[in-house]
């Protein structure tokens, strides 16, 4: 997030940003829909469709909210920065 111009919430919705968290949201969502599911998506009974959405779109959520809340950080403690080295 070098562009001044790129807000935490604009990064947040950046493609690089989007796609890590997509790829995030791929790997730990299977991981708990098998936790979770595993014995339904076997065929051992019905699966919820629902709950297996859900299931990768938190991951996915999540990822992107770390994303924004680093941005966020890392914007404040630059804006800290600029006005310190304006001070001087």
């Amino acid at each position: 997030m070098h562009d001044p111009a790129l807000t935490p919430l604009r990064w947040t919705f950046s493609w690089p940003v989007i796609r890590n968290s997509l790829i995030v949201g791929a790997i730990v969502g299977t991981i708990l829909n098998m936790i979770n599911q595993g014995d339904h998506i076997t065929g051992d009974g019905p699966v919820n469709w629902f709950k297996l959405g859900l299931t990768y779109c938190v991951p996915f959520c999540v990822a992107t909210y770390g994303a924004f809340a680093a941005a966020r950080i890392f914007a404040k403690q630059m804006r800290s920065q600029r006005k310190r080295s304006d001070g001087n």
